[in-house]
């Protein structure tokens, strides 16, 4: 038992180093394999016309706040949120273009809003993991100590091994659910884009 803690407790240390190893230098709490892009570029999911006080001004349009977040929930099929799209810019015909503009407008605030909070969110998470990783790297050491020592202390062996199993497995499930949500921002990249593309075809 004792030695399958150590031997796990060994592997998610590696795990750990592995990741921090991997991290661009730039971003050193960046726990995912995916490059970090901190914003998501305009110009990358839009090629309409400019979208000017749209920025601003799609919050004061009460249908456009109430759809934006709607499309922008990622509980929300992509096909329904594309559905909804061209169901109210064809219902606009005359404003077709000005309610493209703040539809896209508010989308775009909105989904980098939700993209920089799920990113901060895993950067908060890493730091988590390096200070348990280091604290199970102590108290690794410990253990090891205590195993070797003469006399030994079978209560004091046990309830570190015990401590460690607890903390290991926490790790490792933080370590999980941070490969998830790693996903995500690449998730809400992919949704702005295609939203984007649909508004557009809807203009033209």
């Amino acid at each position: 038992m004792k030695v399958r803690v150590l031997a796990t407790a060994v592997l998610v240390l590696a795990a750990a180093g592995t990741a921090a190893r991997a991290a661009d230098p730039r971003y050193p709490d960046w726990p995912c394999t995916q490059a970090k892009v901190p914003e998501i570029s305009l110009a990358a999911v839009w090629a309409g016309p400019a979208l000017g006080d749209a920025e601003t001004k799609w919050k004061d349009d009460a249908k456009v706040s109430a759809l934006v977040s709607k499309l922008a929930a990622r509980k929300t099929p992509l096909d329904e949120a594309e559905k909804s799209v061209k169901e109210f810019l064809s219902g606009s015909a005359a404003d077709k273009t000005a309610n493209a503009k703040l539809l896209f407008a508010g989308l775009f605030d909105t989904l980098n809003a939700q993209r920089s909070q799920v990113m901060l969110g895993l950067e908060r998470v890493s730091r988590k993991q390096r200070d348990a990783a280091d604290k199970i790297r102590e108290e690794t050491l410990q253990l090891q100590a205590l195993q070797g020592a003469t006399p030994r202390d079978e209560a004091k062996v046990e309830a570190l091994s015990n401590e460690l199993i607890w903390k290991t497995r926490i790790f490792e499930d933080r370590h999980k659910v941070v490969r998830f949500v790693c996903e995500v921002p690449t998730s809400i990249d992919q949704r702005l884009f295609a939203l984007g593309r649909v508004i557009q075809q809807e203009m033209e």
